[in-house]
């Protein structure tokens, strides 16, 4: 049990350490954080940015360097459904469903030596999915 709890700590440490440089990369490229780790109920939007006119709702996925599956693999249709019900409800909370929106994804991969970091802008189309 005591191993199991270490590897649970260790892999939520690692996904906060690539929340955070996501939001630094994006950051430098001109994105205004608006939100981290935004909850409502179940639901959970890691980064929500200004970039121009969009409202960006970002999905960071991180994995260590030699793991089964990529970051990109996580983000499948069922998270996918989850994230844009997450976004509608930000949208209403906030009334700003006049502000075009898009879904962005940051793969981040903990190489041992460091953070190797890929910003897929539009990862899905949202449309009919919400």
């Amino acid at each position: 049990m005591r191993e199991l709890l270490e590897k649970f700590a260790r892999r939520r440490k690692r996904g906060k350490v690539g929340e955070e440089a996501a939001a630094r990369y994006l950051e430098s490229k001109g994105y205004r954080i608006l939100e981290c780790n935004w909850r409502h109920g179940r639901l959970e939007v890691d980064l929500i940015c200004r970039h121009g006119e969009d409202l960006v709702f970002v999905e960071v996925k991180t994995r260590k360097d030699g793991s089964l599956s990529s970051p990109e693999d996580a983000l499948g249709r069922q998270k996918i459904k989850r994230l844009v019900r997450a976004a509608s409800l930000y949208l209403s909370e906030h009334d700003c469903w006049e502000f075009p929106c898009r879904f962005d994804l940051v793969a981040v991969v903990d190489t041992g030596a460091g953070l190797d970091l890929t910003h897929y802008r539009d990862a899905f189309d949202a449309s009919g999915l919400g």
